[in-house]
């Protein structure tokens, strides 16, 4: 199969092929190991990109910015408070606009129900790849680094049982992005992915049917339980984070008396004693420590949060180089 990557939109890891992705994959992986051997990596020299965000970010922006310093170019970050999107401009004219300046644009629009559509109009009207730093449904910048972390640890994806368990936290209301994108990605590899939340924290519908279409056709299984400690028995891998209800209440109020009545749902060393005797503990952070996990499970030996959070300026890079500087 023949791929051209070069302005290739990275909105969702939903639009790449399997190929795609274990091309990105094997990029991923290159990366990491110059960087590791101090071997410059000047792939995209002289080229400049936008990093527009709408939302705060750690990880994300400087992954991004530090990874296309290494690549040989130069990151302008817009907090979009001070662009004149504040005074109303629409996404098509600053597409038109900034894509006219320069080689790719990166966004962060996590507001439920104008995220995605933001980052698909900016695409719409781009001239240059636009990469997904994470808007009300995708991450796909989170989820291509935990898929690497997975594969670093373990010898097959296929079959290894993974738990994408929801957490409490009061920190924000926070995105159902993450959980999204590797309830979709994961079956993919023919992994075993159990979705575990309490009632009133679903995922779309159509979100749903498609991780378990994902599973279908790769080989992988998707179920769905409402049982937390059923999540983590036996399970090779655990994801507990916190999303927002979201798909069935907007408010933007933070704590409400459903979160409230779900405090228990909190993973604990007497929660991590019912996964296999290997599991790992992963997490996209910020963890909302002493609510979403006790430290001496994120601090603990089974934690590979760390792992993951390295990875993101090595698949940031990846998908940089291709998008940027594949072949036409």
């Amino acid at each position: 199969m023949q791929t051209r990557f070069k302005g290739k939109h990275f909105i969702t890891l939903q639009d790449w092929t399997k190929e795609e992705i274990d091309t990105l994959l094997e990029v991923s992986f290159d990366l990491k190991k110059k960087f590791a051997m101090g071997i410059p990596t000047p792939y995209l020299p002289y080229q400049t990109m936008f990093l527009m965000f709408f939302e705060q970010s750690t990880r994300t922006r400087n992954s991004m910015e530090a990874g296309f310093a290494q690549l040989g170019g130069h990151a302008n970050y817009l907090d979009t408070s001070t662009m004149q999107i504040s005074h109303g401009e629409v996404a098509k004219d600053t597409a038109i606009i900034l894509s006219s300046y320069g080689h790719a644009i990166a966004c962060r629009n996590c507001f439920w129900e104008v995220g995605n559509k933001y980052l698909r109009e900016l695409a719409e009207h781009s001239s240059v790849p636009i990469m997904n730093l994470q808007c009300d449904l995708y991450h796909p910048m989170q989820g291509i680094a935990d898929l690497m972390t997975i594969k670093e640890k373990v010898e097959t994806t296929k079959n290894l049982k993974v738990s994408i368990i929801w957490a409490y936290a009061k920190s924000h209301k926070k995105p159902i992005s993450v959980p999204l994108t590797q309830a979709l990605l994961f079956p993919r590899y023919g992994m075993d992915v159990t979705l575990a939340y309490p009632e009133g924290y679903d995922l779309p519908d159509w979100a749903i049917e498609q991780a378990k279409e994902n599973a279908r056709q790769n080989g992988g299984k998707f179920r769905i339980t409402h049982n937390m400690e059923e999540a983590y028995k036996d399970a090779d891998v655990v994801i507990p984070k916190n999303w927002g209800s979201w798909v069935n209440n907007q408010s933007d109020a933070v704590i409400d008396d459903l979160l409230e009545s779900y405090k228990g749902w909190k993973c604990t060393e007497e929660m991590m004693a019912l996964a296999s005797g290997n599991v790992m503990y992963m997490h996209a952070l910020p963890a909302d420590r002493g609510n979403e996990v006790e430290d001496s499970v994120i601090d603990g030996p089974h934690s590979i949060v760390f792992d993951e959070a390295e990875n993101r300026i090595h698949t940031s890079k990846a998908v940089m180089v291709l998008t940027m500087g594949g072949k036409g």
